[in-house]
């Protein structure tokens, strides 16, 4: 298919309509992907970039009852603030630069537990990036603490927090909702939350968790809300799509057993290549995720709109809970060869986008200002 010029024009004005991304997406996949491409290259140039970074989940209890979850437990573990502080001190040690820390609808993580560990992160590691907690997180523990989510932002904005995870929206449908998540916030809350973390000068991240029970509009209107969103506040860093794992959870179950396999890789690919059309100079990073997309496909992501391959992880236990088999660290060298292996640029970034110098690992680092030696017993 030839892409018609107004089409075309829409594109590179960063004005594409529902009508013309499903245009695009019906005819043929390498002409989509040659405009995505063209468009990253206009957005970003030819750098690629990645971050090092850790992964810390401070619990797997969760009250939820999200059918695609198959890591939550009613009785498990909950970290505290000084074995999180451990794993910080492992991840900084190893060169990482940020740290990504997850929970869930957790009755013993109040606000007040939050706000703990972002200050004690900042007090041990004030050069370490915090991109922590959710919407849904944050919605939870602001009201079991009586707070407001507008002063819960604050109060986290004020502790150090550098970026709050743009997860748990999933699919921004509330008929999508009500299947796969019907006790997490609803759409107009996580937009909500979203953009009162922006305009109290929270950056976010975006995701989009697809393949399963949404329709291809679905999938569209979620990103177009998001471009309008990014139009009002300018807060988001990146668009994450992310493809279902649908096994050791209920949802994917129901879909295994009507031979339905998440998505396809060229679904990925093509997913990720409208998001760059849609998103095209609002947002100017999308992400191709190696946990979810493996590898192999996340480099060839490299040439269909994505300029960033993620994190080096050091844990992904959410993904390989569902199934996921991609492995839960990628080296830095590694990352950098596959970029340089698809003709781009690589840049370590850190959390907020800000292209930084690589970090070597350290025998000993510095905690509340002195250096500690580390033993080789350690």
């Amino acid at each position: 298919m030839t892409i018609p010029d107004d089409v075309m024009e829409r594109a590179y004005q960063g004005k594409c309509t529902k009508e013309d991304a499903m245009l695009l997406l019906e005819g043929g996949p390498f002409e989509l992907f040659k405009l995505a491409d063209d468009l990253r290259a206009l957005a970003v140039g030819d750098v690629v970039t990645y971050v090092a970074n850790r992964n810390i989940y401070i619990t797997n209890k969760c009250i939820g009852n999200c059918g695609f979850c198959a890591y939550r437990t009613n009785k498990g573990y909950i970290l505290s603030v000084e074995e999180i502080l451990a794993k910080a001190e492992e991840a900084w040690k190893a060169g990482a630069v940020e740290v990504c820390i997850q929970g869930g609808y957790t009755p013993e993580a109040d606000m007040e537990f939050y706000l703990e560990i972002i200050e004690s992160l900042k007090a041990e590691f004030p050069d370490l990036c915090t991109h922590a907690f959710s919407p849904m997180e944050v919605n939870y523990a602001a009201g079991i603490s009586g707070m407001s989510v507008e002063e819960a932002l604050g109060k986290l904005k004020k502790s150090g927090l550098d970026s709050l995870t743009g997860t748990s929206a999933e699919v921004l449908s509330d008929r999508v909702r009500k299947i796969i998540c019907p006790n997490k916030i609803n759409t107009r809350q996580w937009v909500d939350t979203i953009k009162t973390a922006h305009k109290a000068g929270i950056s976010t991240n975006a995701t989009l968790m697809y393949g399963h029970v949404e329709t291809l509009e679905e999938r569209l209107d979620h990103i177009f809300t998001i471009r309008e969103i990014q139009q009002e506040t300018g807060g988001f860093s990146e668009l994450i799509p992310m493809s279902f794992l649908p096994y050791n959870n209920k949802i994917g179950e129901q879909m295994l057993a009507s031979g339905k396999f998440s998505s396809t890789g060229l679904e990925d690919l093509q997913l990720l290549a409208i998001s760059r059309v849609i998103l095209h100079t609002h947002v100017d990073n999308i992400q191709a995720t190696w946990v979810k997309l493996g590898k192999k496909l996340a480099h060839v992501a490299l040439s269909c709109g994505a300029n960033d391959l993620g994190g080096t992880l050091t844990e992904d236990q959410i993904s390989t809970a569902a199934g996921g088999s991609n492995g839960e660290f990628v080296s830095p060298q590694e990352f950098e060869w596959m970029i340089r292996e698809a003709g781009k640029i690589p840049i370590q970034r850190d959390t907020l986008y800000r292209h930084i110098e690589a970090r070597e690992p350290k025998k000993g680092l510095v905690r509340n200002g002195k250096k500690q030696e580390i033993g080789s017993g350690e």
